[in-house]
């Protein structure tokens, strides 16, 4: 009785086994169906009772960077070099949207899911992926209205089209990205799930944040003095190599986009880490 016990194989076991590094991808895989009603959750969410629906994607960007245009191309005077303003402000808008959009959904996984988590079990990795996967439909479709400002300028406006190799980077690009909002946003929502004043402090931290990117600045304008402090945001030169590559100026090496790379894949495995530890234990907070 003993023997055929032993050798019996259980779809499912629930152990007091964890481990910090575990990330067992085919598990999330399995759970590809609930990631995609997540993903369809959250774009049908975001613009539910709305006017316009999911013409804010493209709405919120314009506006923007109408308003950049407006105060600091016109009012304050800072200088786009031979990039047309609206260009420059609308690349860099584009891509800190995604980041901004994924740390801020990311941070608040515990708080806002709370009640999923007690009811039922499913990797918590989950809706982070979920979240992340959103935006980068959203990135989409405002690449495309990038792609039509490009052209417009190219065909009406006789701006040169100066798309160069750099592009090609473009996947780089997007990982750093993602990888460098979605690792702070696992750690901050462990650490706002314990202190929920604390979420007010990580939104002030990524408007702050906002200021050392260069998003509605090039580096080149920014003084040798203070350059370091950019420099020292692995964000920088991902800016500075997606514009490069798409409008043919910006300021980076190669050595910088390498520091990027490993403080991104350093991020995300602390992000990870910190994570897996706590997953568990935050529903004692919650």
């Amino acid at each position: 009785m003993s023997s055929k016990l032993k050798s019996t194989e259980w779809d499912w076991e629930i152990t007091n086994k964890a481990s910090s590094w575990e990330l067992n991808v085919l598990e999330i895989w399995s759970y590809r169906n609930l990631m995609a009603r997540l993903v369809r959750r959250d774009f049908l969410l975001s613009y539910q009772q709305t006017l316009l629906g999911p013409l804010w994607t493209l709405l919120q960007p314009i506006v923007t960077v109408f308003i950049y245009v407006l105060v600091f191309g016109k009012l304050v005077g800072i200088s786009t070099g031979t990039v047309p303003p609206f260009l420059f402000y609308l690349s860099g808008t584009i891509l800190w949207s995604f980041f901004n959009d994924v740390f801020t959904g990311t941070s608040s996984t515990f708080t806002a899911n709370a009640d999923l988590f007690g009811k039922v079990y499913f990797p918590r990795l989950i809706v982070p992926l979920s979240i992340i996967s959103a935006q980068f439909l959203r990135l989409l479709i405002q690449l495309g209205l990038l792609a039509v400002a490009l052209l417009y300028f190219w065909l009406l406006k006789d701006v040169p089209l100066r798309i160069n190799v750099w592009l090609w980077f473009f996947p780089v690009i997007l990982f750093i990205t993602a990888a460098i909002s979605l690792a702070t946003g696992l750690i901050f929502s462990v650490i706002t799930a314990k202190y929920r004043d604390l979420a007010n402090v990580s939104s002030l931290l990524v408007r702050m944040f906002m200021f050392v990117t260069p998003i509605i600045y090039p580096v080149a304008t920014v003084s040798e003095k203070n350059r370091w402090l950019i420099n020292c945001n692995p964000l920088t030169p991902v800016f500075e190599a997606f514009r490069y590559g798409l409008l043919g100026e910006g300021d980076f090496t190669v050595l910088q986009l390498a520091y990027s790379c490993m403080s991104a894949v350093l991020l995300l495995l602390v992000g990870v880490l910190l994570f897996n530890r706590q997953k568990e234990t935050l529903m004692d907070f919650l």
